[in-house]
């Protein structure tokens, strides 16, 4: 076993290293100052194909190809890109992705929260040094962004709008002037080349800290849209839970299709307020019932049934999942549920084992 094999979720640039050296490989197509790959392969690594000499990529991002491909080129340019988008769209997956094939490191990252300091997206100080010899360059600890400027890389800002807004405006000086100051020491950090920064917010956190006008210049927004259709949506549970399955080393058989599709429907039914059929309204829960959640469902349905069942996932294997997921609410929520239960789940051919199951979980 190899040291990798110990860690349950690699790097993006680890875990598809094969993918990206077999691009870089057929590559011949002009590439951006220090970039690994040329636009094309980007985008090509992030949507799937298979390439002149047999190659299969996989598929990172299933959707609107015209997405990613906007997303790539405003990197090509001296603009920020901003991920825009619903909870559960692929954000932060799109944004590990696109940096893993274009700098070859994804780890660049300021988590946003409430708490993020200034610091973390400009620089701190080591006060050992800084009390030994005075303030010096030897005694900053570069941010990631810094990092990032110095080695013409892509750094990654989640959750921007989580900052408190005084610290999302430093990033305007660094997007504008692709230049950091150092006032303590009468200096500066200029970027190199191939510097950017992709940033991701929600799409329900606005207003929570509002972008200045300023800083929404330096970016290029792309929306992540939610699945356009059931089939896509399937798709992408498919693909990412049977990736999870490996990298979990989760014993038992790889969920049935139709086992997924009737999450997918629930988790769409509830998201959009009426049935696949356009027949019936039905009251939507607090929940953002997302692509990301559906894929958590069936992942711990299918470790439910490996290790207290046959292996084989079926509806008592992922009620209890799905429940949890739909009721965040426990009067408002569970209304809705019940009410589901009973006038969609329970007529519906076929899917009466879900029904007693979430009734069962319910009770």
């Amino acid at each position: 076993m190899t040291a990798t094999s110990t860690i349950p979720r690699q790097h993006a640039e680890t875990q598809y290293a094969e993918e990206l050296a077999a691009l870089a490989a057929v590559d011949t197509r002009q590439r951006p100052p220090r970039w690994k790959l040329s636009p094309w392969a980007v985008s090509t690594y992030l949507l799937g194909g298979t390439l002149d000499n047999g190659v299969e990529i996989s598929a990172k991002y299933i959707g609107n190809a015209r997405v990613i491909e906007i997303a790539v080129a405003t990197l090509a340019t001296d603009r920020a890109l901003l991920l825009l988008g619903v909870p559960g769209t692929a954000k932060s997956w799109v944004s590990e992705h696109l940096a893993a094939a274009i700098s070859g490191d994804s780890t660049m990252i300021v988590q946003g929260t409430a708490g993020t300091s200034e610091e973390a997206v400009r620089f701190g100080w080591n006060y050992a040094q800084l009390l030994a010899k005075g303030p010096s360059m030897e005694a900053v600890v570069p941010s990631p962004i810094m990092r990032a400027m110095r080695d013409g890389k892509i750094a990654r800002v989640e959750e921007l709008t989580r900052i408190p807004s005084e610290v999302q405006d430093s990033l305007i000086t660094i997007l504008s002037e692709k230049m950091l100051p150092i006032a303590e020491l009468d200096d500066e950090v200029l970027a190199q080349k191939g510097f950017n920064i992709i940033a991701t917010a929600n799409d329900r956190d606005r207003g929570v800290n509002e972008l200045s006008s300023a800083l929404k210049r330096r970016f290029n927004t792309v929306v992540l849209p939610p699945p356009a259709t059931a089939d896509e949506e399937v798709r992408i549970v498919e693909t990412r839970v049977a990736s999870l399955g490996r990298a979990l080393e989760l014993p038992g058989e790889v969920p049935a299709l139709e086992e997924i599709r009737r999450v997918v429907t629930v988790f769409r039914e509830l998201r959009a307020g009426v049935t696949t059929d356009g027949k019936r309204k039905i009251k939507a829960p607090s929940a953002s019932m997302s692509t990301a959640e559906a894929i958590s469902v069936i992942t711990n349905g299918m470790s439910l049934a490996a290790h207290f069942g046959d292996g084989t996932m079926r509806g008592a294997d992922v009620a209890a999942g799905m429940i949890g997921a739909i009721i965040k609410d426990p009067v408002q929520d569970r209304v809705v549920m019940l009410e589901y239960l009973e006038t969609v789940v329970k007529e519906r051919e076929g899917w009466k084992d879900l029904y007693r199951a979430c009734r069962d979980v319910m009770n």
